[in-house]
């Protein structure tokens, strides 16, 4: 049985997914630090979040209208014929606490904490993946071994 096909673990992969793209942002809010006029961006967690909730529900079963759909970006990608497809992340201008003359809202300090939290919650989702695989090959052992 392939793992990505149980709710617990789609949803997992989906927001380590996203913590990979908000790293990626981060990582170019802090390179662009010295742009004049650059605007730092970040994930939109609220839209990724209600976006979850859809997945979590479609997982139980609920009605179709609740279901994500896969978006194709590409005149090549091709649908599935069912199945959970991974959220689609946006991203939103988030300017920091200040603005330098230049006209650049990144502030590298609040950048570190983004870095950091992100990097926890990662390690986060890890650590639970990880427990639910051993509990999935817990589950799966016959018995007396």
């Amino acid at each position: 049985m392939d793992p990505n096909q149980i709710s617990v673990f789609s949803l997992l992969k989906a927001r380590m997914q996203m913590l990979g793209e908000r790293q990626k942002i981060i990582a170019q809010n802090v390179a662009n630090v010295s742009t004049p006029g650059y605007v730092p961006s970040d994930i939109d967690q609220d839209a990724f979040a209600s976006t979850l909730q859809r997945m979590a529900a479609q997982s139980r079963g609920a009605p179709a209208a609740g279901r994500t759909a896969m978006v194709a970006t590409q005149a090549g990608h091709m649908q599935p014929a069912g199945g959970v497809s991974a959220p689609r992340v946006s991203v939103v201008k988030s300017p920091d606490s200040e603005t330098t003359l230049d006209g650049n809202a990144v502030v590298v300090e609040e950048q570190m904490i983004k870095i950091a939290e992100t990097r926890m919650d990662f390690e986060t989702m890890v650590g639970l993946y990880q427990k639910s695989l051993g509990l999935l090959r817990l589950a799966s052992r016959a018995p007396g071994r």
